[in-house]
């Protein structure tokens, strides 16, 4: 399946900064109704919440913890047409505390039955074939090559899994450490090892594999799976090498971008760090919030964020290690639409 580039990525993300009230609040202006919500604390020290429209406005998950899914009525209370409403929650909507958001939009709704070993069990969710990206929820079934569609048409890059009635790992799989490996969201860690996370089985074009891991496949456990492919103008995921040098590798994405996420693979333990074009509107870009920690925002570590992809400016663990192997996620502010947009960048 092919993808035609898209020319206005703010249609399909975008990022919206708010102060928190106190009382219910409508963050609005984003010019479509998000399907994955993301938020995090700018100023104070709270949890990444996470709220999709598969599992329901008020269900959250903490990308910093293992925790399983809890309901709060004044958490996200509603998925608006332009935007959302946050309640009383001072994790969402503390007052006089700062917040960003980071928003996706799916929108077509999918459900059936899982496929490969085992028992089939039922899944549904939402998915956007133009912009790559699509929310499963599923249940286990305990059997080492449970497959379960994703809906996206062409081979997932990155798949991102969570465990909702139990606590469980956030488990992470990118193309460029293979079908042996995967990451866990929540934790520091470098790649590891494991056949029981993706049963040594690469995703297909229609499905993604899971092993006997409980947190990926328990039996009857509900799972939701986050899974994405770059599209030509607005996404790209992939790999660089550090350099080691202040003046650090740059990785040509061919867009924009108006949100990096940036984990390291090989070579060392280190945070998931992420930018955007609002937190950091002009280089360097150096306001970034981490996916495995409850901790405000750090200006530590900067990156500048260029019309085809982005640079590493500082030298440190979480972005430029010489010799080190990083991952990466972007989602762009304005497309670079050239005909050598998949040059590799990477091993």
């Amino acid at each position: 399946m092919a993808y035609s580039p898209i020319i206005k990525p703010s249609t399909f993300f975008d990022t919206k900064l708010y102060t928190g009230t106190g009382n219910s609040n409508a963050i609005t202006g984003l010019g479509f109704q998000p399907d994955w919500v993301w938020l995090k604390s700018r100023s104070a020290d709270k949890h990444n919440n996470l709220y999709d429209v598969v599992r329901g406005a008020t269900k959250e998950i903490y990308s910093n913890l293992t925790n399983a899914q809890s309901t709060d009525a004044q958490s996200l209370k509603s998925f608006d047409s332009n935007g959302f409403t946050v309640g009383t929650g001072t994790d969402q909507n503390d007052n006089g505390v700062t917040f960003a958001s980071w928003n996706w939009k799916a929108g077509t709704a999918v459900s059936g039955t899982t496929t490969g070993s085992g028992t089939g069990k039922a899944y549904s969710g939402s998915v956007n074939t133009t912009a790559g990206f699509s929310i499963i929820t599923y249940l286990g079934n305990g059997s080492a090559g449970h497959s379960i569609p994703h809906h996206l048409g062409v081979t997932p890059e990155i798949i991102i899994t969570k465990r909702l009635s139990d606590a469980g790992e956030w488990y992470v799989f990118s193309t460029g450490m293979g079908n042996t490996k995967h990451m866990r969201l929540n934790q520091t860690g470098a790649e590891d090892t494991a056949n029981t996370i993706w049963n040594n089985t690469s995703p297909t074009s229609s499905v993604f594999t899971v092993g006997t891991n409980g947190d990926v496949n328990g039996n009857n456990n509900p799972i939701i799976a986050y899974s994405f492919n770059s599209v030509q103008g607005y996404s790209k995921m992939g790999e660089y090498i550090g350099n080691g040098n202040a003046d650090g590798p740059f990785i040509y994405t061919g867009l924009k971008p108006a949100f990096v996420m940036i984990k390291r693979t090989i070579g060392g333990t280190d945070n998931w760090v992420i930018y955007d074009n609002k937190r950091s509107p002009f280089n360097e870009a150096n306001e970034n919030l981490v996916a495995n920690s409850s901790s405000p925002t750090n200006t530590g570590i900067k990156i500048d964020m260029l019309s085809n992809g982005f640079k590493c400016r500082v030298t440190e663990g979480n972005t430029n290690v010489s010799g080190n192997t990083y991952t990466y996620m972007a989602f762009a502010e304005n497309p670079f639409v050239a005909s050598n947009y998949n040059v590799a960048t990477a091993r």
